[in-house]
C-alpha cells in the first residue's frame, strides 16, 4: 500500500514539475497563492506545492487564501488544520457573494458572476499579502470540459492558458496541474488522507461544467483513448488546422 501510495504521490509531483518546466511557471523568488476551494483538486495542489518546493530547483514562497461566500455552513477548520500539519500559512477572505447572487440579484445563471467576484476578491488578497502569483487547481479534465463548454455555448474554440498575466493586477496566474488527469488527482486525494470540504452552493453539481463532464465521459466510454487524444490536440500549437 505504502508503495502504492508514493506512486500516485510522484505521478502528481512529476506532472507538476513538468508544467512548471514545460510552461516556465515559477522563478527564483515567486511569492505564491494556492486558491483553496476546499476541493479535492485545489487541496491536492497545495499538498502537491508544498512537496515540490522542497527539491525545486527554483525556491518560492507559498500560502493558501480561501474565499468564503458568505454560506453559513462553510466550516474551513479542517483546511486551516491542514495547512497548520504542512506549515502553509492560510488566511480566509470573508465576503458576501453567495447574498448577492442569490437573494439580492437573484440571478438564474449564477455561476459566471460567482467565478467573477471569487476572482476578484482571490487577486486582491494576493497583492495585499505582497505575493505576484497565484495557482488553481485545474487539471486538464477541467481544460477539456472549457473547450467544450466554449465550443457549445460561445461558439468559439478556446480554454484556459497554463499561465495567464493579469495586467490590471500584476500578478500571474498558474496551473501547475494542468497535464494531469482526474483519475490522478483522485487518486492521491483517498491514499494520503487530504480533507476536502464539500461545497454549500445550491449549484454545486448542477451547472452546465457537469453536463459537459457527464457529456465527455459518455464520449469516452466509446473511445477509450479519446481522453488523451484531446490533451494532445490542445497541446499540439502547431497543428491547429481550422477555417483560416
Amino acid at each position: 500500500m505504502k508503495h502504492a501510495n508514493k506512486i500516485a504521490m510522484k505521478q502528481i509531483l512529476g506532472g507538476i514539475r513538468k508544467a512548471v518546466e514545460e510552461y516556465d511557471m515559477i522563478q527564483d523568488g515567486d511569492k505564491i497563492v494556492v486558491g483553496v476551494s476546499g476541493g479535492k483538486d485545489s487541496m491536492v495542489l497545495l499538498y502537491g506545492m508544498k512537496l515540490f518546493q522542497r527539491f525545486s530547483p527554483v525556491k518560492y514562497d507559498l500560502a493558501a487564501v480561501t474565499i468564503g461566500m458568505g454560506f453559513e455552513n462553510f466550516d474551513t477548520s479542517p483546511i486551516e488544520e491542514f495547512c497548520k500539519k504542512i506549515d502553509v500559512p492560510y488566511y480566509v477572505v470573508d465576503t458576501d457573494i453567495a447574498e448577492i447572487i442569490f437573494d439580492i440579484r437573484k440571478e438564474k445563471n449564477p455561476c459566471a458572476l460567482c467565478a467573477k467576484m471569487r476572482r476578484g476578491a482571490l487577486h486582491d488578497k494576493v497583492k495585499d499579502l505582497g505575493f505576484n502569483k497565484v495557482a488553481l487547481g485545474h487539471h486538464a479534465d477541467d481544460a477539456l470540459e472549457t473547450l467544450f463548454l466554449s465550443m457549445f455555448y460561445e461558439g468559439r474554440i478556446s480554454t484556459f492558458k497554463p499561465v495567464t498575466y493579469l495586467s490590471n493586477k500584476d500578478i500571474h496566474c498558474i496551473r501547475p496541474m494542468l497535464l494531469l488527469k482526474e483519475a490522478q488527482v483522485e487518486g492521491v486525494m483517498n491514499r494520503h488522507d487530504i480533507p476536502v470540504v464539500e461545497s454549500p452552493c445550491p449549484m454545486d453539481r448542477h451547472t452546465k461544467r457537469e453536463d459537459m463532464k457527464l457529456l465527455l465521459k459518455s464520449i469516452y466510454k466509446d473511445i477509450p483513448e479519446g481522453r488523451d487524444r484531446l490533451i494532445r490536440a490542445i497541446r499540439n500549437k502547431d497543428q491547429l488546422s481550422l477555417w483560416f
